[in-house]
C-alpha cells in the first residue's frame, strides 16, 4: 500500500501536537498546513475561538485546539501551525503546536475512547490508537467542525 492510499480497514492521518500530547486528524479533511499568523479577534466568541485570518481572500475562523479540548490557552508563536481543516464544505482553522507526521491506522488499532470523558469531550474523539509504543487521539474531526460552526453562529447571533 502505497503512503496515500486509504482501504476499507485504514485510513492516513496526519498527527500533530497540542499541550505536548499527540493527536491526528483524517488527512481527508486536511486542505494545509500553515504558520503562525497573528488573528483578528472577534467580539462574543467562545474562548477558543483565537479570530479569523484572510486565507486567500476567504475569511476564516481559527480555533485554538488546545483551549477547545479544554487544556488551556495556546501562547502563540511563529513555532505554532495552523492546521485549514475542511468538512462538509465548512472551512475552520485550527492552531496546533506543531505537526508531527502522517500515519496509516488501521481500524484494529483504534480503541474507543475510555467511558470516563463526559459527552461533550467524548464527541471530539473517535478513538485513541496505538502506534508504535505511542497513543495518538483520533479526532472527530466533523464534530469539532460542527462545534465550531455552533460557536460562530451563536456569536453572530449575539453581536446582532
Amino acid at each position: 500500500m502505497s503512503d496515500h492510499q486509504q482501504t476499507a480497514d485504514s485510513r492516513q492521518y496526519i498527527t500533530f501536537f497540542a499541550n505536548g500530547q499527540e493527536f491526528a486528524a483524517d488527512i481527508m479533511a486536511i486542505r494545509e498546513i500553515r504558520g503562525w499568523t497573528d488573528t483578528t479577534a472577534l467580539p462574543h466568541v467562545p474562548h477558543y475561538v483565537r479570530g479569523v485570518i484572510n486565507l486567500r481572500g476567504i475569511v476564516l475562523p481559527v480555533i485554538d485546539l488546545k483551549a477547545k479540548l479544554g487544556l488551556g490557552l495556546t501562547e502563540a508563536s511563529p513555532k505554532n501551525v495552523i492546521i485549514v481543516v475542511s468538512w462538509d464544505n465548512h472551512t475552520t482553522g485550527v492552531l496546533v503546536d506543531a505537526v508531527s507526521d502522517i500515519v496509516t491506522v488501521r481500524s484494529s488499532d483504534i480503541q474507543p475512547p475510555p467511558d470516563i470523558m463526559d459527552a461533550t469531550q467524548d464527541s471530539y474523539v473517535d478513538g485513541i490508537a496505538v502506534l508504535d509504543g505511542r497513543m495518538v487521539t483520533l479526532l472527530a474531526t466533523s464534530h469539532l467542525m460542527a462545534m465550531t460552526e455552533n460557536a460562530a453562529a451563536t456569536a453572530a447571533i449575539e453581536a446582532a
